[in-house]
């Protein structure tokens, strides 16, 4: 909201500068000795001209406030230092990265984990003196913790979920919420877990009581295992370099056992202390982001020309192997968005996210139609689906078209950037495909007088000065358009070669060899 107000009253101001009229006496220009003053023209009649008033001073414009908001996110948002150790022999993982959340989600997550251990172990007794006397208390309290998280786990991994909505904040950025979630709920059911085996249900007769509220059991325990193995499995395959290492098994395998261990749970739980009212919460909360999730589908609306058939797509193989899929698409998005993209005819099952490059605007039509813009989406292919759009563009062609299905545009930036008076862009490598769309939207901005934006520096580094080729006509339109002084742009290549005279590479340079 700040930085729509910042907006607003600059262009206020930039509206009010240009109607203002001229004076109807004339002037003359000031003799040698008084051009060094400000005012560079003197009326012949009239007094000087008076100095224009300050600005009225705003809370937005308050300095300690300003500064106590700097504070705040420079100490939460500041990303922690990488941990780098020896690669290690482990397939397709080259060298151990270990990095950290932010220290926002470390103040929250060891907040939530703070209290659920303490409203587990404080309150007393933690066991009863007798199995006969009930479940241990130190088991129930975890349990119903653990069945209480099960809503907010859901809706903090879904790509349509209330919070995101509510909060501005894109689901990609809560979905370590979700991971650290879980890992909680992992931690109380192990702590719901372990009491029933210290104090044993078959020990002081206890198995003849339980057996007449678990009758047709062969084994009292079963329904609690067959829960806790599905949220072992869940959270174990979820750990980041297991992720990255099955990515592809991940993604087809999370969302089938999550659904596994929803059904586990309702059998386990027995509507007991009213424990159904969270698991129906849950299914309510997955049911409906899946509906809403049906708005975000390009072929879901009866409307386009995409309905049940998606869009068609071309596959451009850039320099550095990088792949460019245009989709001229009746979609909308803002700049730093991204998609989810599935091209059947390539994966039938497999989609993955992908920034926008290009900047959807009236000034960028396709040549589908006035309704339709070209979504750009640019990758480097690795593994996967990556590598199968590679080799499917060498083998048929660029003149190939493909089925495209759209799901999305999520994320993108919450602030806005045109309310800030110098923009830094940093890109590394392919990560240029999420500043480019950002850069055209401001220097648009900044031409129709919208933007109090300056300055613009463009920081990227890539290996090879042929990259560059990727995004030549999005360079060129900056260098031609931009007002003039206010775009710079700063190239590092980091792993050219430089050849000599004899044709030879030469060496690196050094800080005693140039």
């Amino acid at each position: 909201m700040s930085d729509r107000i910042r907006r607003a009253t600059y262009k206020e101001v930039a509206a009010k500068s240009s109607t203002t009229s001229s004076p109807d006496d004339d002037y003359e220009m000031a003799n040698m000795p008084t051009n060094n003053s400000t005012h560079m023209f003197f009326p012949r009649h009239t007094p000087a001209p008076a100095q224009p008033e300050e600005e009225e001073e705003t809370f937005l414009s308050f300095g300690p406030v300003n500064r106590l908001i700097a504070l705040l996110r420079y100490v939460f948002y500041r990303p922690l230092p990488v941990i780098r150790t020896r690669p290690i022999r482990f397939p397709g993982i080259r060298r151990k990265i270990i990095s950290f959340p932010s220290p926002g989600v470390i103040v929250l997550v060891s907040a939530a984990f703070i209290f659920v251990t303490l409203y587990s172990f404080v309150p007393q007794p933690l066991y009863y003196a007798s199995i006969q006397f009930g479940s241990p208390p130190l088991a129930i309290r975890a349990g119903m913790l653990a069945v209480a998280m099960m809503p907010w786990i859901v809706a903090l991994s879904m790509k349509a979920n209330l919070i995101s909505l509510l909060t501005g904040i894109g689901h990609e950025r809560l979905n370590v919420l979700h991971r650290w979630g879980g890992y909680i709920c992992l931690f109380l059911s192990l702590i719901h877990t372990i009491p029933f085996y210290v104090t044993p249900i078959w020990d002081q007769g206890g198995l003849r009581v339980f057996k007449n509220y678990f009758q047709g059991q062969t084994y009292i325990y079963g329904t609690g295992l067959a829960a806790l193995v599905p949220l072992i499995f869940l959270c174990v395959h979820s750990l980041p370099f297991l992720r990255a290492w099955m990515y592809e098994l991940f993604v087809a395998l999370h969302v089938p056992v999550s659904i596994v261990f929803l059904g586990m749970m309702f059998w386990h739980c027995h509507n007991y202390l009213t424990s159904w009212n969270y698991l129906w919460a849950t299914a309510a909360i997955w049911l409906t982001s899946y509906c809403v999730r049906l708005f975000f589908l390009n072929w879901t609306h009866p409307w386009r020309m995409s309905w049940l058939i998606g869009e068609e797509a071309a596959v451009t193989i850039l320099p550095e192997n990088a792949v460019k899929v245009t989709v001229p698409t009746q979609v909308r998005w803002r700049p730093g968005q991204y998609v989810y993209l599935r091209m059947p005819g390539i994966s039938v099952f497999e989609n993955h996210p992908f920034t926008i490059a290009s900047l959807c605007s009236d000034d960028f039509p396709s040549d589908y139609g006035e309704q339709y813009r070209d979504m750009t989406l640019v990758f480097r292919p690795f593994g996967g689906f990556t590598r199968k759009v590679l080799n499917a563009a060498i083998d048929n062609g660029p003149m190939h078209t493909y089925r495209a299905f759209i799901d999305g545009p999520y994320g993108g930036m919450q602030r806005e950037l045109a309310s800030f008076d110098t923009v830094i862009l940093f890109a590394g490598g392919s990560g240029i495909t999420a500043i480019f769309s950002h850069l055209l939207d401001l220097i648009k901005k900044m031409r129709d007088s919208k933007a109090v934006t300056k300055q613009v520096h463009v920081v990227w580094a890539l290996k090879r000065p042929e990259t560059m080729e990727w995004f030549k006509e999005e360079l060129k339109i900056c260098r031609d358009f931009a007002p003039p002084e206010s775009v710079h742009c700063q190239f590092y290549i980091t792993a050219a070669k430089r050849i000599g005279p004899n044709g030879f590479p030469l060496p690196p340079p050094s800080p005693s060899r140039p």
